[in-house]
C-alpha cells in the first residue's frame, strides 16, 4: 500500500488486554481462531521466539514491514505496542479488513497518543483467562486509626497550645487598677522638704553652731544669716586702659 493512513473500521479495530506472559498463548488462539484470514503478527522487537510458536503466519517486526509498503493482510496481530505512535499507525496501513492488539497493563501509557492521532478511543474487549491479575485489596482494620483531617489537626493543635501556654483571660476579668495605692506609694518617693537649719548657741571658741551642715556655710561665724552677695566672686585683676596707650611723639 502506498499510502500509511489507516483504511479499517473502528468497529473491526480492538484491544485485547493481556500481560506479557500469555501474550504467546493469546497469539496462537487468535491465529486459530481465524483460520480463513491473511495474517500478519508485527512485533516491535526480537520474531525469533514467535516464528518457533506461530508456525506458518508471517511474522514479521517493525523496519521490515514499513519497508515492504506492499504487504498486506486481512487481520494484523500487533504483539506490543511500538514506543512512537506514528509506527502503529503504519502497522495498521497494511491491513484491510482487521486489526487487534495486545496490550499489556504496562504499556497504557502509550495508549494515549495513538488513540489521539486516530482521533478516537480504541475499543478494549476482555478475552477469558487472558485478563489482567487482580491485584491484592488490602482489608482495612476497623480499630485502624483514620487518618485526621486537616480541621481536627487544627482543633488538637490548638487544643494542646491552650493547655500547655493557658486560656488568656478575658480583658474584663482583669483586676481593677487601685490608684490610691499608687499614689502612696508615689508619696514614698517624693523629696521631702528639708527643715530650716537652726542656730543652736556657740561653742566653748566661740564657734556658731547649727542643726546641720549648710547651716554653716549660711550663716556667719557669730550665727547671723550671710547676706545673697555671700560668697563673693572672684573678679579678675583690673586693667587702666589709659596705661595700656602708647605714649605720642
Amino acid at each position: 500500500m502506498s499510502s500509511t493512513k489507516p483504511t479499517i473500521k473502528a468497529n473491526n479495530h480492538k484491544i485485547h488486554p493481556c500481560p506479557n506472559d500469555k501474550k504467546l498463548a493469546l497469539a496462537h488462539d487468535l491465529v486459530a481462531q481465524n483460520t480463513n484470514e491473511d495474517i500478519i503478527v508485527v512485533t516491535s522487537g526480537d520474531t525469533r521466539i514467535l516464528e518457533e510458536t506461530l508456525t506458518g503466519i508471517k511474522v514479521i517486526d517493525d523496519k521490515t514491514l514499513i519497508k515492504d509498503k506492499d504487504l498486506t493482510c486481512t487481520l494484523l496481530i500487533s504483539f506490543d505496542v511500538p514506543l512512537k505512535a506514528v509506527i502503529y499507525i503504519a502497522r495498521l496501513s497494511h491491513t484491510t479488513k482487521n486489526a487487534v492488539l495486545l496490550l499489556n497493563e504496562s504499556e497504557q501509557k502509550l495508549l494515549y497518543p495513538i488513540e489521539t492521532l486516530l482521533g478516537r478511543v480504541i475499543k478494549q474487549e476482555i478475552v477469558s483467562g487472558f485478563e489482567y491479575p487482580q491485584k491484592e485489596v488490602k482489608e482495612i482494620d476497623p480499630k485502624a486509626r483514620k487518618p485526621l483531617s486537616k480541621e481536627r489537626i487544627k482543633e488538637i493543635a490548638k487544643k494542646n497550645y491552650d493547655d500547655k501556654v493557658g486560656t488568656p483571660k478575658p480583658i474584663s476579668d482583669k483586676p481593677k487598677r487601685d490608684y490610691k495605692k499608687d499614689d502612696e506609694k508615689a508619696a514614698q518617693w517624693e523629696k521631702k522638704k528639708k527643715a530650716p537649719n537652726k542656730f543652736l548657741g556657740k561653742d566653748e571658741n566661740g564657734k556658731a553652731l547649727f542643726s546641720g551642715k549648710s547651716g554653716e556655710r549660711n550663716h556667719r561665724y557669730d550665727g547671723s544669716a550671710r547676706d545673697s552677695s555671700y560668697p563673693p566672686k572672684k573678679v579678675g585683676r583690673k586693667i587702666n586702659i589709659k596705661s595700656l596707650k602708647k605714649p605720642t611723639d
